[in-house]
């Protein structure tokens, strides 16, 4: 698996910011490694994840979903699924049909190109202090909600989003990051 991390946004605390990145980057690496494990997805895949301000993922939102405000995070899948949303088929399925596929591959790696996540630091700070837990506990479920989203998964009805918030809590209870 490769995970593409962009950071478009400077930590409040400058000084330590190497070891802020370095800390989220084995976060998100562990929350996307676990879904896709949790998945039965042993496909070689490639993810990015970009970390943004209000500003940005507020355009982003309005740009390409025509919602004008701010959101904690988008996920852009790159995979059209034949059932959609996923609520049969095992998602490792869908990802290994999609590496027989040449459009779905990276010409360089050779992997399957998931999509991108796209994750608002301020709105992920907000939402940790109002749910009175850690800021990592907050992206890690972000980017968990969002890789399943990358895989297929979506809320818009109950039994939907019955099936994915389960998921959603027994990856983040893999990684000890549960309410």
């Amino acid at each position: 698996m490769s995970l593409w991390i962009t950071w478009e946004v400077t930590p409040e605390n400058a000084a330590s910011e190497g070891n802020f990145k370095e800390g989220f980057q084995t976060l998100f690496e562990n929350s996307v490694q676990e879904a896709l494990r949790m998945e039965n997805v042993e496909t070689p895949v490639q993810v990015s994840l970009t970390i943004v301000d209000r500003d940005a993922i507020q355009e982003m939102n309005r740009d390409f979903r025509g919602i004008d405000r701010v959101t904690d995070v988008l996920s852009f899948p790159m995979l059209s699924y034949e059932e959609s949303p996923r609520m049969e088929t095992p998602a490792s399925l869908d990802v290994a049909a999609a590496a027989e596929q040449e459009e779905n591959l990276d010409p360089d790696s050779g992997e399957v190109v998931l999509g991108d996540i796209v994750i608002c630091l301020d709105k992920a700070k907000e939402q940790a202090a109002e749910y009175g837990h850690s800021l990592e506990r907050e992206l890690s479920f972000l980017s968990v909600h969002s890789m399943l989203h990358l895989l297929g998964y979506d809320h818009e009805t109950k039994e939907q989003e019955q099936v994915m918030f389960s998921k959603q809590e027994a990856v983040l209870e893999q990684l000890g990051l549960s309410r």
